[in-house]
């Protein structure tokens, strides 16, 4: 069976600085739920950065369906059916949220599936559709991460790369956002979650891999990592 996505043998350096060593993590199959969990500064927005072409790996490939990313200019990247969901969310603040949304489909040409579409989030997303017209940075913290979020769901991507969604939350919208993640994987999007909230990651993942100081420590099904006494010490604090 040919695997969805994988990185291979990633290194990636800032001047003499070697901050990912060798990273290696696959999506195996299509509807796959895999997390990649660490500590702050572990190295995992430094891979995010290198999936979506904004940064250059010394070494290594980064495969999805079949070809190598690290060929395709970053401008080109959404047209392969990979979307993310950016740390900090970087809405257009200024624009309206109905605009946000639009400028998600920018690779698209069929404005009657883009209309459908927008319908979608408006229902999939209430609180959006009540402020559909005011500008995205009038948003509170939560609706600007669920706005980033339907922004990327606008352009029908195969594989959802998030990064760090719950970043800034209170706990209520935390639960909130990892709903809303299980609800898009129930509906088949196929995501790779980075997250720093190891114990909520772990509870909704099919696998995880876990990244410390630029290295993968530990993987396996993340159900058994919950239970792993080695990894609620270091990392759920118990």
């Amino acid at each position: 069976m040919k695997t969805m996505f994988a990185i291979r043998d990633l290194h990636v350096f800032y001047g003499s600085i070697h901050a990912v060593k060798g990273v290696s993590l696959e999506i195996e199959e299509e509807g796959e739920l895999v997390s990649l969990i660490g500590a702050n500064g572990a190295g995992k927005t430094t891979i995010m950065h290198c999936i979506s072409g904004l940064l250059r790996p010394r070494q290594g490939q980064i495969i999805y369906n079949g070809f190598d990313l690290l060929k395709v200019k970053p401008e080109d990247i959404l047209e392969t059916g990979l979307a993310q969901v950016p740390e900090g969310r970087r809405i257009f603040t200024r624009l309206s949220v109905e605009d946000n949304l639009e400028m998600g489909a920018y690779t698209r040409n069929k404005k009657s599936e883009i209309k459908a579409d927008l319908d979608k989030m408006f229902e999939r997303f209430p609180r959006l559709a009540e402020r559909r017209k005011q500008p995205a940075g009038t948003l509170s913290g939560g609706e600007q991460q669920m706005l980033a979020i339907a922004r990327a769901m606008m352009s029908r991507p195969k594989l959802l790369l998030m990064d760090e969604p719950s970043m800034g939350l209170s706990p209520l919208l935390v639960k909130e956002v990892f709903d809303l993640i299980q609800s898009m994987r129930s509906d088949g999007t196929t995501i790779l979650l980075v997250e720093q909230n190891a114990r909520m990651a772990l509870s909704i993942a099919d696998r995880a891999y876990v990244l410390e100081t630029g290295k993968i420590v530990y993987e396996g099904v993340a159900k058994d990592m919950l239970d792993d006494k080695r990894i609620r010490e270091a990392y759920l604090g118990s």
